[in-house]
């Protein structure tokens, strides 16, 4: 009997700072990467990880010296990308008008991601955005 191989969670903690957001894209990228059909949550994943860590170091009240946790794990072949952060508001999703020059992030995560919610972090400090991506089509083979 052939035996599935769930792939292991991915977690680590990144300094607080804007500039720590395309390093949470390379983990992310690298996770992919181990992941059989990995490309087909790239795009989307790594869109919705940088805005959802950047809202995370913009948007947070906590002191500087905390980290942000990105947390990446396949749930039923959806990929579940989780961002935790020490503030305690949860984030809004709001209608930016077109003269607004931030406010799109959380748009662009209630429209692309198959689910997401936001939950209060286990021991009462902060919380942690999670989204689940379902895998792009596959590409049809092309016949001749």
């Amino acid at each position: 009997m052939l035996e599935t191989h769930r792939p292991r969670p991915f977690v680590a903690h990144l300094d607080s700072r804007i500039e720590s957001t395309p390093l949470a894209r390379y983990l992310l990228r690298a996770y992919l990467s181990g992941l059989p059909s990995g490309h087909r949550y790239a795009d989307t994943a790594e869109l919705l990880l940088g805005e959802l860590f950047a809202n995370a170091v913009q948007h947070s009240d906590a002191p500087d010296d905390r980290h942000i946790e990105i947390r990446f794990t396949l749930v039923n072949s959806r990929l579940r990308l989780e961002v935790h952060d020490a503030c305690a508001a949860h984030p809004t999703l709001r209608v930016a008008t077109p003269d607004d020059e931030h406010g799109r992030g959380l748009f662009l995560v209630n429209e692309l991601a198959e689910r997401w919610g936001c939950t209060n972090r286990p021991g009462g400090i902060g919380k942690f955005v999670w989204v689940l991506i379902a895998p792009a089509p596959a590409p049809a083979l092309a016949t001749a």
